[in-house]
């Protein structure tokens, strides 16, 4: 498996990476690459950690395992790829954010320019056998984003956690909260949505919360089409970085 994290990542998941239970995962994921068709591609798995380096997140938003189709995945949890139909759960993510804040829904379902600004969209488990959901469930996977859930919970700088349904809810006991922001609701998909997360406002939530602690908001107005640009996804984590902090400053 390629380890291809940033600098910063690398710096706080030493330990984690160094256990043998990720050198089991690592195994586990080769021999499935090996016999299966897996998602998100290689080069993707870690663009969530690559795309918001560990001292500019603000926001974390867990989602369960990649998309299993052809072509969603781009290790962004919720997010697919540009020109993939956004699922429906993205879908209902997108109903909220029209009636939250008023943003239309775009014509896409690429979630990069929020992941830019320093919402860390990551999935509980970063990997999945095609057409086949939480096949990789329980290799190790839960305990490497354990290890950056409590990375972040370490940290100095308060941060807020986006924890949608009983999945992500279950990380609830790493995170100090006294010291950090959680806000749970229902998960977006279509057999929960109406439960609680539709009208749970967690957009403007975020930012008043932003806004309390003196830093910007989150734009959650995505462009109407996709970022293509070629620094969007799958680059060496070197390039990546450099970009990423670009960005994460234009924003501040």
């Amino acid at each position: 498996m390629l380890i291809d994290l940033p600098p910063s990542w690398q710096a706080v998941l030493a330990e984690a990476l160094a256990q043998p239970w990720f050198a089991r995962l690592a195994a586990f994921i080769d021999d499935e690459r090996a016999r299966h068709t897996v998602y998100p591609p290689e080069e993707d798995v870690f663009n969530a950690l690559k795309l918001t380096p560990y001292t500019a997140v603000r926001v974390v938003v867990l989602g369960q395992d990649p998309y299993h189709d052809d072509g969603q995945a781009h290790g962004l949890a919720f997010s697919v790829r540009p020109g993939v139909p956004a699922p429906p759960s993205l879908r209902n993510i997108f109903r909220e954010l029209q009636a939250d804040v008023g943003c239309p829904p775009p014509q896409h379902g690429d979630l990069t320019p929020w992941a830019r600004q320093g919402v860390l969209l990551l999935n509980t488990v970063l990997t999945v056998r095609a057409h086949q959901p939480h096949s990789h469930k329980g290799h190790g996977w839960e305990q490497f984003t354990d290890a950056v859930i409590a990375s972040l919970n370490a940290r100095v700088e308060p941060v807020i956690f986006v924890l949608w349904g009983g999945h992500a809810q279950r990380k609830l006991p790493l995170i100090d909260t006294q010291r950090h922001v959680v806000l749970r609701s229902a998960h977006p998909s279509p057999l929960a949505a109406r439960n609680g997360f539709f009208g749970s406002r967690p957009f403007s939530r975020i930012n008043a919360t932003l806004t309390a602690w003196g830093q910007p908001p989150i734009d959650w107005c995505l462009p109407a089409a996709a970022d293509t640009h070629p620094r969007q996804i799958g680059q060496r984590s070197g390039t990546m970085q450099a970009h990423t902090h670009d960005d994460a400053h234009a924003s501040a």
